[in-house]
């Protein structure tokens, strides 16, 4: 009898430490995982980031809510390069000579064959030639799979930022385009600590902020910062 009890209360000892350890251990874990999942989340928002502003340069300042059209957008469109050669001196800038005159000189002289005023200005030896550029290879590193960009890291490919867009005005009446891109928490942190996923999403709508990762808003301009930064 005396066994059975020394082998119970060794049990309970057992289960004591490892509680113990558990609620230690637990936080830490689930910390290390979230980092993981956090460094993966916020760099797939950059670089849905990176493709809205390009995108944005190209239509008119606006921005797109629809992936289809963003991810075709970085798979098609190219950006224009401006390859430079020589520069203009203070004697040539003080005659009124600017880098737009000077290229109206040069084609000017491409298209009559003419030179004389090229040579007469000193502009032999200064180009400015427009090179365009793949999206793609421009502002992605090589490789880049473009279709990754609406995919949340870590759902293996059952979840999609949530991407939106607003055209306002500003008080002033100044046309105002803003876009978001968000995930919450719960989606990309599933499989981690059910019970801390609980707790950080409620402190962060207590404290009135999104609860998860986004970068920009369309509740305000905010120049497309991320909730990270």
């Amino acid at each position: 009898m005396k066994t059975v009890i020394n082998i119970v209360l060794a049990l309970v000892a057992c289960a004591l430490v490892y509680i113990c350890y558990a609620s230690i251990m637990g936080p830490i874990n689930f910390e290390k995982g979230k980092k993981i999942r956090d460094r993966e989340v916020i760099a797939r928002l950059i670089d849905i980031r990176k493709a809205q502003l390009e995108y944005r340069s190209q239509h008119e300042q606006r921005y797109t809510a629809s992936f289809d059209t963003l991810i075709d957008f970085v798979k098609t469109a190219k950006i224009p390069f401006v390859l430079k050669e020589g520069v203009l001196s203070d004697d040539q800038l003080e005659d009124g000579l600017t880098e737009r005159k000077a290229m109206s000189i040069i084609n000017k002289a491409k298209k009559t064959g003419n030179y004389r005023l090229v040579k007469k200005n000193g502009l032999e030896n200064f180009k400015r030639d427009t090179l365009w550029v793949a999206v793609l290879d421009t502002i992605y590193p090589k490789n880049f799979d473009a279709d990754s960009l609406r995919y949340v890291p870590f759902t293996n490919g059952a979840e999609q930022f949530e991407l939106k867009t607003r055209e306002d005005s500003t008080k002033s009446g100044m046309p105002l385009y803003l876009f978001e891109a968000k995930v919450p928490y719960k989606v990309y942190l599933k499989g981690l600590n059910h019970q801390e996923i609980v707790n950080i999403i409620d402190l962060q709508e207590k404290l009135g902020k999104y609860p998860g990762l986004m970068v920009g808003s369309i509740e305000s301009p905010n120049n497309n910062s991320g909730n990270w930064e």
